[in-house]
């Protein structure tokens, strides 16, 4: 068994490689076509019209008598959280790299985030057939901005090279003047390549079908098959999908153990208001597909499949013991959201409709936040991009029948205290209730987070209810008095008591955001704002206005080299700022210039250069009203931010 990625910049071919794989492999009898819609991996409506993947699919196919589990993922930065989540099922990688165009920006993102996770990973240089294309010229970016240990498999040279590199012994006995049999050789480089320590090279043309046999082969051969030797249970859930009759699907990675039909799983359940655990409630598996599509009833050790029955599990939920995981299961690493943006419906009758909808798109996507305010109607999601905006409005009209519009994109801007101060709540009326609580609150240095310890006694504040405390802050925190998620800041419990007699289970709950709100106003509040590190490739006679740009729009370049005809340069930019430069890049250069792009931190940021939020929910300062809420006498709650 394999399971593994196909990885690209966007139109490096990735997809129609896949294709030819499923081909060579048997699998299908005529590959599909991108531009047609006819690709086998791109399954959904908006795939097939657009001629772009947006969700990561995983396709069947065996090789000289090996089962390959193949997971084509998105090109588009705008998914890269689709990409992130199939690093989480994954043994091995393919990065497919345009022989025309070399290394591009998302390609060096994406093997730093492969390498990250300690992933196996080989090269396939494509478009070979095609004017311009230069596999030595790849070769060379290839080892120059990803990794010196690059070994091209049908360059014995080279490959010696890469071997020797990475295998002191061998380097010895080549410096000696020994002669290696290549016989040796290339087992030797099946060791490393299985192990992270070389990466092979292919090379071919996916379009004109040759080199794919190579790929195949060199999957089988220099990618690992999975350990499966763990019998406890451990998985991960890392895709969603949806049965017209079955209902919500989760596509699940086992890494040891075995689900089987009926099996039992544990997910999280309520927050005991008396304890401030959370429970666990039980599950029952209905149904288990394999990757065909067909029942298979039991998923082992190794495998790939789809549950179904999984109640409210969600994508990135772990399954038995997270410590058996080989890698970090961790949304956002390699892009966050950076922007949010009200979402209109069409018929202004149906906006909870779309609110409903937007939440079940939510539920597979981990980092599609959605806030719906039932007060005002309105609705916000958090998004990567325009591409991604354009999907999501497909598939609330395909999947739902529903029609929306997009307005008022807006960075999201994170806030901090401006200076130390003290929060104070005691919320003793109307009876019965008892929760008093004093915090100090302190600026803390930029990306530290938030820290939060205790200095009150048991004999206070029992220990139940301080967990309660603890439990409420992310709640407290999750919009400061500018309306973002405050960070940055220093939490001390310094005083407060309860009441034996008067103090409700969810007291302490209640009083924490109020008394978090207290101190916030009365510290003052400072806008940071999210800084973008943006590495630009471009022609060296462009440079200079590339930097020109660059200070116009509040950032600063931190590094420049010249690489061959083209120049590299680094720099910090605000992300509002830069939100449609790579429109004016492409203008700038004619197409020749790329840029890649990762959330560097936060910076301070006068507020008339920003914007604050719309408070959701009832402000805890609005006491009357903030109580009644916390009782259920208003809609909504106080939960439901």
């Amino acid at each position: 068994m394999r399971n593994i990625g196909i990885f690209a910049h966007v139109d490096a071919g990735k997809t129609t490689l896949s294709e030819q794989l499923l081909l060579k492999a048997g699998a299908i009898r005529a590959a599909g076509s991108v531009d047609a819609g006819t690709a086998h991996t791109d399954s959904l409506p908006v795939e097939r019209q657009r001629g772009i993947s947006v969700r990561a699919s995983c396709v069947r196919l065996n090789w000289r008598g090996e089962p390959v589990n193949l997971i084509d993922t998105p090109g588009h930065t705008d998914f890269s959280a689709e990409i992130e989540r199939s690093l989480w099922a994954l043994d091995g990688a393919v990065i497919v790299l345009s022989g025309v165009e070399g290394v591009q920006p998302q390609t060096e993102l994406l093997f730093e985030a492969l390498r990250a996770q300690e992933m196996p990973v080989m090269f396939f240089i494509n478009k070979m057939d095609r004017e311009g294309a230069d596999a030595d010229r790849t070769l060379a970016q290839i080892r120059r901005r990803l990794t010196g240990r690059a070994a091209p498999v049908n360059d014995a040279e080279k490959l010696l090279e890469a071997v020797c590199e990475a295998d002191d012994g061998m380097m010895e006995r080549y410096l000696a003047g020994e002669e290696i049999p290549a016989g040796e050789i290339r087992s030797r480089l099946t060791e490393l390549s299985r192990q992270g320590l070389v990466f092979p090279v292919l090379q071919g043309s996916a379009l004109r079908g040759t080199g794919i046999e190579g790929v195949l082969d060199g999957i089988v051969e220099f990618l690992p098959p999975p350990t499966t030797g763990q019998t406890e249970l451990c998985g991960v859930a890392f895709a969603a999908e949806h049965d017209r009759l079955l209902g919500r699907g989760l596509w699940v990675r086992l890494y040891g153990g075995q689900l089987e039909n009926r099996s039992a799983i544990a997910l999280p359940g309520r927050l005991d208001p008396l304890t401030g655990e959370r429970s666990e409630v039980q599950s029952k598996i209905t149904q288990i597909r394999g990757v065909d599509g067909q029942d298979i009833g039991v998923l082992r050790a190794g495998e790939i499949g789809v549950i179904y029955g999984a109640g409210a599990m969600k994508i990135g939920h772990i399954l038995g013991n997270a410590s058996h995981l080989p890698r970090k299961v961790r949304p956002g690493t390699l892009r966050t959201p950076l922007t949010t943006v009200r979402v209109e419906a069409a018929d202004p009758q149906r906006q909870r409709e779309v609110a409903n909808a937007c939440s079940a798109l939510a539920d597979e996507d981990p980092l599609l936040q959605t806030r719906f305010v039932p007060d005002t109607g309105e609705l916000r999601i958090d998004a990567m991009g325009a591409i991604q905006l354009e999907i999501l409005q497909d598939e609330l009209k395909n999947r739902f029948g529903l029609e929306a519009r997009f307005e008022n994109p807006t960075v999201i801007y994170r806030e901090t205290i401006a200076r130390p101060a003290e929060g104070f709540c005691a919320y003793t009326m109307p009876k019965p209730c008892w929760a008093v609580l004093r915090f100090a609150i302190q600026p803390a240095p930029r990306g530290s987070g938030v820290r939060y310890h205790s200095e009150v006694p048991v004999r206070d504040i029992l220990a139940r209810y301080q967990h309660q405390v603890e439990q409420a802050l992310p709640l407290a925190l999750s919009q400061g008095r500018l309306g973002w998620q405050v960070t940055d800041v220093d939490i001390t419990l310094v005083d407060g008591n309860y009441h034996q007699f008067h103090t409700h289970p969810l007291d302490f709950i209640v009083a924490t955001p109020w008394a978090i709100q207290d101190g916030l106003q009365r510290g003052g509040s400072v806008l940071l704002e999210p800084m973008l590190k943006i590495l630009f490739r471009v022609p060296q006679e462009v440079t200079g206005r590339i930097m020109s740009d660059v200070t116009a729009m509040r950032g600063e370049v931190t590094e420049v080299k010249a690489e061959e005809d083209y120049a590299a340069v680094t720099a910090l930019v605000p992300a509002a700022e830069s939100m449609d430069y790579p429109t004016r890049l492409a203008q700038i250069t004619g197409g020749r210039g790329g840029m890649s792009v990762r959330l560097h931190g936060y910076r301070d940021c006068p507020l008339e250069l920003g914007a604050c939020a719309p408070r959701r929910g009832v402000d805890p300062l609005d006491t009357s009203r903030y109580i009644l809420a916390a009782r259920s006498a208003l809609e909504g709650g106080i939960f439901d931010l």
